[in-house]
């Protein structure tokens, strides 16, 4: 299937869907459904990729893409655009404005306030994570905010240095419970998606849904960079009507 629909409780007017690496036209590495036009891929291959999963998913405008670099800068869209923003995350409050956040490890966030009236979707790598992106993109919602985290490396996999541990649990020590010590002097096991969470209940999200897949260990449903280094790129998308 070349995408999943996040199961978490929305207003009826937001959708949202989650991209998977099956269903497209790239050849390996990059095969099939790759959405990303920085990795190598042709460039024919992903427009027919996005045009297809624009078409299957019943998009009402091609989405917004991004120019991610793992900062915590948030770009507020008011209208349909071609142009590829600079920024981790997106947000909007009009109707059919598709937004996106693309991945292979990173998490893939997806927000929207109880009347359906806001909605955005954030990039979220420990870099972004660490600095505030989610925070960032939050402070834009003017009522409670639901939470879907979608596909990302998991906490088995996502091994660390003690400069991340100590760029979570420094700030917020309670963070410690997301890390695992390996035998290896200085390296922990991560867990990504509980940090996320974590975070976005200290800034008073109550409702988040884990999607708890695994990038990185379902080879054959995602890409992932770490297991790959060369390959392709999911994207989550979310919308308002």
């Amino acid at each position: 299937m070349s995408h999943i629909v996040p199961s978490w409780k929305v207003a009826d007017n937001v959708c949202a869907i989650s991209s998977t690496r099956k269903g497209g036209v790239s050849n390996a590495p990059f095969h099939s459904l790759n959405l990303g036009m920085h990795v190598g891929d042709n460039a024919d291959h992903v427009v027919q990729n996005r045009e297809h999963l624009a078409q299957s998913s019943r998009m009402p405008n091609q989405p917004i893409w991004l120019n991610q670099t793992h900062s915590n800068k948030v770009a507020v869209v008011d209208k349909p655009t071609n142009v590829v923003i600079d920024a981790d995350a997106l947000f909007t409050k009009i109707p059919n404005v598709v937004l996106s956040a693309m991945t292979a490890d990173c998490l893939p966030i997806l927000l929207a306030d109880t009347q359906g009236q806001a909605v955005a979707a954030v990039h979220a790598g420990w870099k972004g994570l660490a600095n505030g992106i989610v925070e960032n993109t939050l402070a834009l919602f003017e009522s409670s905010v639901h939470a879907w985290i979608g596909p990302a490396i998991g906490p088995k996999h996502f091994e660390v240095g003690h400069d991340v541990y100590q760029a979570f649990c420094d700030s917020m020590p309670q963070a410690s419970v997301a890390f695992n010590a390996l035998s290896k002097e200085g390296k922990w096991l991560a867990d990504l998606a509980l940090i996320a969470e974590l975070r976005m209940r200290q800034a008073g999200v109550m409702t988040i849904t884990q999607s708890h897949r695994c990038t990185y260990s379902e080879s054959d449903n995602f890409f992932s960079y770490r297991r790959e280094n060369i390959t392709g790129r999911m994207a989550s998308f979310i919308w308002r009507t």
